[in-house]
């Protein structure tokens, strides 16, 4: 195990709504507001789209198993943000339901918004971590320094 201790910085409350792309609005923040470590929550709902929902098999390296979900969805989600190759890279994992269909998984792609996301970001400043690409598990992961 590995950790750093760090502050809570800026707080930014944001709205993105009907069309806009999920992640890619969350990356624009991050870079407007020079983000490079940071948690992202999200609630609202996403059109149809598909999300990585765990391994085919227990691997490694694991390769994505992943499943669509029916769209307009209801989403809740938490991520974590750190520097990939100097810019803020989103781990976004979500539970994405509509009626009895629900899936939890990780949001890789452009995620188009239905009607509203709400998102709120907490900077985390004075941490020693990014993601570097480790070539055992063929995954960007977290990197405590």
């Amino acid at each position: 195990m590995k950790y750093t201790v760090g502050n809570i910085g800026k707080a930014i409350v944001a709205k993105i709504e009907n069309g806009d792309d999920l992640i890619g609005c969350l990356t624009k923040i991050t870079l407007k507001e020079n983000i490079k470590s940071g948690i992202v929550f999200v609630i609202g709902a996403i059109h149809k789209n598909k999300a990585v929902c765990g391994p085919i098999k227990s691997v490694i390296p694991a390769k994505p198993f992943w499943q669509n979900f029916p769209g307009p969805s209801e989403i809740v989600g938490i991520g974590t943000i750190f520097q990939k190759n100097y810019q803020p890279k989103i781990h976004l994992h979500s539970a994405i339901g509509r009626g009895k269909i629900t899936r939890v998984g990780c949001l890789r792609n452009k995620m188009g918004v239905f009607l509203i996301v709400e998102a709120v970001i907490l900077e985390i400043k004075n941490v020693n971590a990014k993601r570097m690409f480790d070539k055992k598990f063929a995954l960007s992961l977290l990197e405590v320094l």
